[in-house]
């Protein structure tokens, strides 16, 4: 990565399913507004839970991305 500049931000996810569809949940969002997403790294996972059960999965992601600043 030649002379790139990446940013980086944190995204929360969820999902009933999985903790891995509530990070392609965040992902899929970030990359509705965001180019070049480089790396996703989990920081956090936890559940919602109700009446003893597991009511949704999140995930909290680093991502990257390529930061296309003016000069």
């Amino acid at each position: 990565m030649p002379d790139s500049v990446y940013k980086i931000i944190e995204l929360v996810g969820s999902s009933t399913e999985s903790w891995e569809k509530a990070a392609q949940n965040a992902i899929e969002a970030a990359g509705k507004s965001l180019r070049e997403l480089r790396i996703a790294e989990v920081k956090k996972m936890d559940m919602h839970l109700k009446d003893g059960k597991v009511e949704f999965y999140r995930v909290k992601l680093k991502v990257s991305f390529k930061y296309e600043g003016h000069h």
